[in-house]
């Protein structure tokens, strides 16, 4: 039975793009749909009484509901595990671990970035002001983690994982507002976009 991903009608949602990533590069069959957050859709009970916490995105499979989107990323790594699916994680366990750290990180810490420089502003090029004394503490944060965390222009742990996609769009919240960032960073966000997995969400925002 294919899955069903609901998403956010924008597409901007950086958690709803993570898990389709995933889906993506499991290569499983899924059909998304959308939720209008601005008109609260998701909060009338057709979709808040089905999948609990009343958030995007939700991975519906039969009468299984689960939201988060690193539980879900987590969910298919465990379902349709390497070597006859790609991962979505690092083999070792302790570079697993970070893994799991770096999507904790970017989705609880440095708000002051996350509310001034919006996903809509990384999508769709929405102006922002400069930022704040306050976000501007939080970016240096950002970037003098990612500094320590990127060792190379490609990957964080030699190969793909679902955290490069997590920290390459929390990045990109600097980098596509011309925000100060290292020229290491520019191109590790630069490949991670390039990314088939990605390429097929950001196709979504076109028309037809």
């Amino acid at each position: 039975m294919p899955f069903e991903l609901y998403v956010d009608s924008l597409y901007t949602s950086p958690y709803a793009l993570s898990a389709f990533v995933a889906l993506t590069e499991k290569g499983l069959p899924f059909t998304v749909k959308t939720v209008d957050l601005e008109s609260g859709e998701q909060r009338l009970e057709a979709y808040a009484g089905r999948t609990l916490t009343g958030r995007v995105p939700a991975l519906v499979e039969g009468d299984f509901v689960l939201t988060e989107s690193s539980a879900i990323t987590e969910y298919l790594d465990e379902t349709f595990p390497a070597p006859e699916y790609v991962t979505l994680y690092p083999k070792d366990r302790r570079q697993r671990a970070q893994a799991r750290q770096i999507q904790a990180w970017v989705r609880s810490d440095l708000l002051p970035v996350r509310v001034e420089r919006d996903t809509e502003s990384v999508f769709f090029g929405k102006p922002c002001l400069p930022l704040s004394e306050t976000a501007q503490q939080a970016a240096a944060k950002l970037v003098h983690a990612a500094e320590r965390l990127v060792q190379g222009p490609q990957h964080l742990f030699g190969d793909w994982s679902i955290a490069d996609t997590d920290l390459a769009i929390m990045l990109s919240r600097l980098v596509r507002n011309g925000d100060p960032v290292p020229a290491k960073l520019l191109e590790y966000v630069d490949f991670q976009w390039q990314r088939p997995s990605l390429q097929a969400w950001l196709a979504r925002h076109q028309p037809g």
